[in-house]
């Protein structure tokens, strides 16, 4: 069989061999409930506590400020809403930004719908939001800002630590969607004035239907299903222990080895970025190419359909996307792209190239030549 260039490490990641080695004998051998007193759901329990131990450590929190959810979507939830229900006495404002991915978009929808008054900041060209413009939107009715860390179409890396900073001088509460930054930047909630984090395990080699949630001790949020009091009264359900672990121990990984696997990749992708502004004309780089993810790229091809280009990418068994998973099977442009001021002829043929620590300069050399030879090729009939 022919190999498959994956790059489109934003939208998930293969579950590392080592991460899947430590899940498996909670499937069948560790298998107890983490609430049974009896040794194998101490075993679990412990196994749980251990992984908790493991998130807080890679951002500098603490293990009880840490809680397990089902994916980053189910996390930017709970946080987003469960602050604005806890704090609903205090105001009913709330603060974020035109390029946040939908599962903060969609939940502050949802929240306006229930009668919270949302202010959508607008971002520049390479997608910063104007922090003068963050600021002078709180009112003594805002409770919560959140923006995300970085962004999942075009990499921008936002300046969390002074978002943070005009939070707490106004005593708002900041949340941050960390879903594409966790396992790519370092990060420390106390020196960012981070309050909540939102997290995912598939985006850093872990597996998918794991996420968790950093919630600052003394704040409180109000819980968003009724059941048991797992998760400290907060989330309730047994616990996915196996997957649990498997996050605790990509995160492990993933820190260990952040120098070198960056070094790698950005390697890897300056390449490709050089050589495709050599040898393809009229493109355009989306996003700051300096502040953003080190495996980010994305390029708009003037003229081009871009649904066409994966589809002609997938013939030659390279998977790339043109933006977001989560919002695939929209004919609109991407929201990012208007946001930062793309013009129609251009946000119509954009293509991200995510990479990751198993790409290859070999892989990279294949995707720029299909790349060449597929948009020489399309141009011919437009």
């Amino acid at each position: 069989m022919e190999k498959i260039r994956y790059f489109d490490h934003a939208a998930t990641t293969s579950v590392d061999e080592d991460v899947l080695k430590e899940m498996l004998p909670f499937f069948s051998i560790e298998y107890g409930n983490p609430s049974s007193i009896y040794s194998i759901g101490r075993h679990a329990k412990k196994a749980v506590e251990e992984s908790r131990q493991k998130v807080a450590r890679v951002i500098n929190s603490i293990p009880r400020e840490i809680y397990f959810t089902s994916c980053g979507s189910e996390s930017d939830n709970l946080a987003i809403k469960g602050i604005a229900y806890a704090n609903k006495c205090k105001g009913n404002h709330i603060i974020t930004s035109k390029i946040e991915h939908p599962a903060v978009l969609n939940t502050c929808k949802s929240l306006e719908s229930e009668g919270f008054n949302i202010t959508y900041l607008d971002v520049d060209k390479n997608g910063f939001i104007n922090l003068s413009d963050l600021e002078n939107n709180i009112t003594n009715k805002t409770i919560l800002i959140s923006i995300m860390f970085a962004n999942n179409e075009i990499g921008t890396i936002q300046l969390i630590k002074d978002i943070g900073l005009i939070a707490k001088k106004h005593n708002v509460i900041f949340h941050t969607d960390a879903v594409q930054a966790v396992g790519n930047i370092q990060i420390d909630v106390k020196k960012m004035n981070i309050d909540l984090l939102s997290m995912s395990g598939h985006k850093f080699y872990g597996p998918k239907g794991i996420g968790a949630l950093y919630v600052r001790k003394n704040i409180d949020f109000k819980k968003l299903q009724d059941g048991g009091h797992q998760e400290k009264d907060k989330r309730a359900g047994t616990e996915n222990v196996a997957e649990i672990v498997g996050l605790g121990k990509a995160i492990e990984k993933a820190y260990d080895n952040l120098e070198y696997n960056n070094c790698k990749i950005r390697k890897l992708r300056d390449f490709y970025e050089n050589e495709i502004e050599q040898r393809i004309p009229y493109i355009k780089f989306n996003g700051n190419r300096n502040n953003r993810l080190p495996g980010n790229s994305n390029i708009s091809f003037e003229g081009i359909n871009g649904e066409e280009l994966l589809f002609k990418l997938d013939e030659k068994l390279i998977c790339a996307s043109a933006g977001s998973a989560c919002s695939s099977g929209s004919s609109s442009p991407s929201h990012v792209l208007l946001a930062i001021g793309l013009k129609e002829n251009f946000s119509k043929g954009s293509l991200r190239i995510s990479f990751g620590k198993e790409n290859t300069m070999d892989d990279t050399k294949y995707l720029i030549e299909s790349l060449v030879q597929i948009i020489k090729s399309l141009r011919k009939n437009i």
